[in-house]
């Protein structure tokens, strides 16, 4: 991040996290800053450079604001790494261990798509991680949480016939199968459609991956992949048991979330019939949430504006009852939503 001191209290303000860590010079590292912020079973870590010679300085330079690793928790992490890179993945950072006198932390790293890391992380520490304190020098770090329990899903994009070189990796370096394929003909509009492959090791990590498709005009895939200069992740999707309540309170606290047109509504009506009786339809259209249907299950979700002044990285929030997959039957709704905002920034 550019400022992570702001991004993360745009986190605790508007999304309802709290600072449980803090690590920079007050703790002995000068050359960066890094807030963790917590909800529900979430960690997020917001990291900004003091030093140009750090890592972080030259992605924040190339990319702006966005997601430089993607941590998996595992309980061996020379193990994880070794088979990773035995499988193909290209080594970044071999495992080194952070350690004090509670324990330690053990990570290592790979190469994803683009500059984004997939790193493994032990624990064996009954805090964060050494280095850190538990003053996270914001002094509302205890705001009202709005009810997100955990990450449902990470989507990444990824250059046009790249789609399946990444899932090849996925499958060959960590096990991951494939879970669903949707082609240019699932998720198009008039003027842009997309490819997308999802992919998931079947205990809860869960990886969608896009690649642009030719259309008339630029669509939302190669919008980001312009602006965040190559791949990357596009947005994060956060899991929550009550999500009016939720985009109700993130709304109030100055989140814009994109707002499908009103006859969307009346449609969703008509696909929700016999199911979704009792949906608050009024609160569903006036917070712009959409809902889709799978079988005798449903899943209603929102998606917001881009975090930063870029258009790249934003949030999905998702609620789930019985349903898995990923609204498909909001595609062409979502991709009007993005497209008349792209018609704003002249991206279209």
């Amino acid at each position: 991040m550019g400022n992570a001191r702001a991004v993360a209290q745009l986190y605790v303000s508007a999304f309802g996290f709290s600072v449980t860590g803090y690590s920079g010079p007050e703790t002995g590292r000068p050359e960066r800053v890094s807030y963790v912020l917590e909800q529900g079973a979430i960690r997020l870590v917001v990291t900004a450079a003091l030093d140009p010679a750090d890592a972080v300085w030259d992605h924040v330079r190339l990319h702006g604001d966005g997601v430089r690793g993607l941590s998996f928790a595992v309980d061996d992490a020379d193990a994880a790494f070794n088979a990773a890179v035995a499988h193909g993945a290209t080594p970044v950072q071999s495992p080194a261990a952070d350690t004090d006198e509670r324990g330690k932390v053990v990570h290592a790293a790979v190469a994803g798509y683009g500059d984004t890391l997939h790193v493994f992380t032990e624990r064996r520490h009954p805090g964060f991680a050494p280095g850190f304190s538990a003053d996270g020098l914001i002094a509302d770090r205890r705001a009202p949480r709005v009810g997100l329990e955990h990450i449902d899903h990470v989507v990444g994009n990824v250059g046009e016939g790249d789609l399946d070189r990444w899932v090849e990796f996925y499958r060959d370096v960590f096990g991951f199968e494939e879970m669903t394929h949707f082609d240019r003909d699932q998720i198009s509009t008039e003027y842009s459609a997309l490819r997308s492959t999802v992919m998931t090791n079947g205990r809860g990590v869960t990886m969608p991956i896009n690649e642009p498709a030719p259309g008339r005009k630029r669509s939302q895939i190669q919008e980001y992949l312009d602006a965040y200069r190559g791949p990357g992740v596009q947005h994060v999707a956060l899991h929550t048991p009550d999500i009016v309540t939720a985009v109700d309170a993130m709304t109030a606290r100055g989140v814009r979330c994109l707002t499908p047109p009103p006859s969307y509504y009346d449609q969703a009506r008509q696909r929700m019939a016999g199911l979704g009786d009792e949906l608050a339809w009024e609160d569903l259209a006036r917070l712009g949430i959409m809902v889709d249907r799978e079988g005798d299950g449903y899943l209603l979700q929102v998606f917001t504006e881009p975090l930063g002044d870029r258009p790249t990285l934003f949030v999905e929030i998702i609620e789930r009852h019985g349903a898995e997959g990923f609204g498909e039957g909001n595609f062409k709704a979502l991709f009007e939503a993005i497209e008349r905002e792209q018609g704003r920034r002249g991206n279209l």
